[in-house]
């Protein structure tokens, strides 16, 4: 009974906080003229891209209108100084705990900063909307700003430690659940033709639901023997294997490429050169270069995943610990040879489910004239599916740990 009160308070934790977090998104910050604002960000599909992943704070700019996006970016530059930078990585693979408070520690002051660069951007960028525009005016702005995007990081990592699931990924899940009733509102469901627009996006959308759950749920198995065994039995013990995913990274090479996507857009609010605008306005409105890019980071943040999941020299040298062996595959440097292999060909085949997944908005949108799935596109859907896999299956894990616990006690 006691193990159950500890299940239903971590989900009650996770409740309070996304609605908390939702509430935030509608507080507006005085002096701007709303309506105006609204009016001209109303056909900006960058903005409305961003609404998806914010729950519509971009166009509110209320106090949490950065949203999970500071956070999101500030890990993935983390994870890449991790990668270059080889005290870091020391710091994470040699000091357990303390160093994984270290990495933690260094995200939240990068949050801290992008959060501030945001926050500056946004006070630039809505001059023209503003009341009284003034240096107190764009202070308050940017310590507002700042500090909201803080709380949700702060909001995340509460999720992540007290309640169920990946705080980060649950608040995103939140704000893309909270944008389908506005997507749907444009379409009159007493009109036919809508009616057959409607069904064929739903027969795509659950196609692409199952896609996604294949990815999610295959796996390689590569068969290990322990060397006492080596010579005893003629046949493989099935049950002893390393299980690799196809896709490693499950959602979060989708999250971080649509927070790096919107990285041309800062920076073409920022800039004065014409010729660089040029570039920029073409990967932002051109429709192929644009889902090119962000396929290309599908890819490589696929890749980029993988290689902070799995570290092949520490499988190897822990099945040398274990004395256990791959079939056929000399122990040591043969077997890191041989896993990064397979896990560079799983990696390729997975990214590619993904990259083709990214583009079915636009071939949809090309061949049938079917508009909608631009405003809630299948990176929604993906997120959306994927977090609610990776959340009932952590709620599934902790109620068999449980039960796990009350037998043994």
């Amino acid at each position: 009974m006691e193990k159950q009160k500890k299940l239903v308070n971590k989900i009650i934790i996770t409740l309070i906080i996304l609605f908390v977090s939702r509430i935030g998104i509608f507080i507006p910050i005085p002096g701007i003229n709303q309506r105006e604002f609204n009016e001209s960000i109303s056909q900006n599909t960058i903005i409305n891209f961003l609404n998806v992943f914010s729950g519509g704070g971009f166009s509110t700019i209320g106090i949490f209108s950065l949203g999970i996006i500071p956070y999101i970016n500030s890990s993935i530059i983390t994870q890449l100084l991790i990668k270059i930078i080889p005290n870091l990585e020391e710091i994470q693979k040699n000091e357990g705990e303390i160093g994984k408070q270290k990495i933690n520690k260094i995200t939240r002051y990068l949050t801290t900063l992008w959060a501030l660069i945001q926050s500056m951007s946004i006070g630039l960028w809505i001059k023209p909307y503003t009341f009284s525009w003034n240096i107190i005016f764009f202070t308050d702005l940017i310590i507002t700003l700042t500090t909201g995007s803080i709380i949700i990081m702060w909001f995340a990592e509460v999720i992540t430690e007290y309640g169920i699931g990946n705080g980060a990924s649950l608040l995103i899940f939140q704000n893309i659940v909270s944008n389908i009733p506005k997507n749907l509102q444009t379409y009159n469901t007493n009109n036919q033709n809508n009616l057959i627009i409607i069904t064929l996006v739903l027969i795509s959308s659950i196609l692409i639901l199952i896609i996604n759950i294949i990815i999610q749920d295959s796996k390689r198995k590569i068969n290990i023997i322990a060397s006492k065994y080596l010579g005893e039995k003629n046949t493989l013990n099935t049950q002893n294997y390393i299980p690799l995913k196809l896709n490693q990274g499950g959602v979060m090479p989708i999250v971080f490429a649509s927070a790096a996507i919107t990285l041309p857009q800062y920076i073409l609010m920022n800039i004065n050169n014409s010729i660089l605008k040029t570039i920029f306005e073409i990967m932002i409105k051109n429709n192929v270069c644009y889902l090119t890019l962000y396929s290309i980071l599908i890819i490589a943040f696929s890749y980029f995943y993988s290689s902070i999941i799995l570290n092949t020299k520490d499988i190897a040298e822990n099945l040398q610990k274990m004395g256990a062996s791959i079939p056929n595959i000399r122990p040591g440097e043969e077997t890191v040879k041989y896993l990064n292999k397979i896990i560079s060909k799983l990696t390729f085949i997975g990214s590619l489910f993904l990259f083709v997944i990214a583009q079915f908005p636009l071939l949809t949108s090309k061949i049938t004239q079917i508009k909608i799935l631009q405003g809630f596109g299948t990176t929604s859907l993906l997120i959306l599916v994927g977090v609610a896999i990776e959340t009932a299956k952590q709620i599934q894990t902790y109620i068999i740990s449980e039960q796990y616990d009350n037998i043994m006690g």
